[in-house]
């Protein structure tokens, strides 16, 4: 059988990202950085951020008593922008145009030139959504300690604690949340789920629970997390999420729902109308981890049986969009335009969601809400190929159809997440003097 690849510029996430074999011949000479692995990690210390696991009589609300830190604004987005002062990011971020494209959808187009620079292509396998951890190719051990921010974990006595100098736990399967130095808007970050572990590129239940946790703790809806699979342009095959903050709707976002389903748990599934990316909304639960669970055991699913795919985690981990596509797989079959392939546009989570990185100048003065479907059509599966996947799916998460209570009822919405969350925007501006977040014209 023939084997799918695509040539494409990798995303350089740290500073210490080498090419293959710069790392092979540098290897030999020892560490040499401060970096996360056994040469370097005993003694080590980062701060660490431990909250509070929610149960069933809780799940959902407010926590009325005042967290030790602010989450959001003094941790990730605080400590995201002393990286930037003290230069660790490769471009500012901050200095790109942005805006939101006229038109019904609203999309938003971004021009970043800087991202892909001065980086050769690279060979990606995209038929195989499962591949083993390579532990010579770069991984998040390899970054250096300056650029993770905190640890990030469950508390151990049920209350939200920090501690700003706590060493590293190895036994403890410590996770972590570092900067992307190739920064996609204000804040970019990653989680990376027990990052000594060395997990490859796949969701499982713990390690998504911990990313909806990451959400609800920030408590912001632009704040948001995004996951891409391998052959869904996932680029390292070590397992982690992106979240960045930006002060707009996501036009996925705000597109109306059909409900197919609802679980005897209490989540409600939705499939997404009048969007150029044919997706799976999953929303409600009893529990946060119920919902989390169902999104899991979706994606589980889709990777067990080879389907790229893309997750955004919405509203507070409270929304969460599972999006399986093709483009990739389009793109190695000589299936894409070369006026797309032109843009080098690689369609993950964030372009998928409506946020377009665009890195041409022609295109970002030509950005309209035409060019922007037309992109994200050619990422949707076929109406028959999506109806298989979400057949696939339902047996995977109902277990039969015991644990389904009702489906195809036809109540359509739309959303606003200004409207539905009464969000009133928040100024990071002033958290550090001298730099400002992204501008977004409308």
């Amino acid at each position: 059988m023939m084997q799918l690849s695509i040539k494409r510029v990798p995303t350089v996430v740290s500073n210490y990202q080498k090419d293959e074999a710069e790392e092979t011949a540098r290897r030999s000479g020892g560490c040499g950085k401060n970096c996360l692995r056994s040469c370097c990690i005993p003694g080590a210390k980062l701060p660490l951020y431990a909250f509070k696991k929610e149960s069933e009589k809780d799940a959902f609300e407010t926590e009325n008593k005042e967290p030790p830190v602010a989450f959001l604004d003094s941790l990730v987005l605080g400590e995201w922008e002393d990286r930037m002062q003290r230069g660790l990011f490769r471009y500012d971020v901050t200095a790109c145009e942005t805006k939101v494209i006229p038109g019904e959808y609203g999309f938003i187009a971004q021009l970043n030139e800087g991202r892909h620079l001065k980086k050769r292509r690279t060979e990606f396998r995209v038929d195989k959504v499962l591949q083993p951890f390579d532990g010579n190719k770069f991984n998040f051990t390899k970054v250096g300690q300056e650029e993770v921010l905190f640890q990030f974990e469950a508390s151990e006595d049920g209350e939200v604690q920090f501690f700003p100098n706590a060493p590293i736990d190895v036994e403890n399967h410590p996770s972590v949340v570092a900067i992307n130095v190739s920064p996609i808007e204000y804040g970019h970050v990653l989680l990376i789920p027990r990052i000594l572990e060395c997990l490859p590129q796949r969701i499982d239940r713990e390690s998504f629970l911990l990313a909806l946790y990451m959400a609800a703790e920030a408590g912001n809806p632009y704040f948001r997390l995004g996951y891409n699979s391998l052959g869904a342009f996932a680029t390292i095959n070590h397992l982690h999420f992106q979240a960045y903050y930006l002060a707009v709707a996501f036009p996925i976002e705000k597109a109306p729902t059909k409900k197919i389903t609802s679980l005897n748990d209490g989540v409600i599934i939705s499939e997404l109308l009048k969007y150029p990316v044919r997706g799976v909304v999953f929303e409600g639960g009893n529990t946060l981890q119920d919902l989390s669970d169902a999104v899991s055991d979706a994606c589980i699913c889709l990777q067990d049986n080879n389907i790229a795919y893309n997750v955004l985690i919405s509203d507070c981990g409270q929304r969460i969009f599972l999006l399986p596509q093709c483009y990739a797989e389009k793109q190695a079959l000589g299936e894409v335009s070369v006026e797309l392939l032109d843009t080098q546009v690689n369609p993950a989570v964030w372009e998928i969601s409506g946020h377009m990185v665009l890195k041409r100048r022609k295109d970002y003065d030509e950005a309209s809400d035409e060019n922007a479907w037309r992109l994200l059509a050619e990422v949707s599966l076929s109406d028959e190929r999506f109806d298989e996947v979400n057949a696939l799916i339902f047996e995977a998460i109902g277990g039969g159809k015991d644990a389904i209570e009702n489906v195809e009822e036809p109540d359509t919405k739309a959303q606003s997440i200004e409207k539905e969350n009464g969000i009133t925007e928040t100024s990071h501006h002033a958290m550090v003097a001298g730099t400002q977040q992204c501008l977004v014209l409308q």
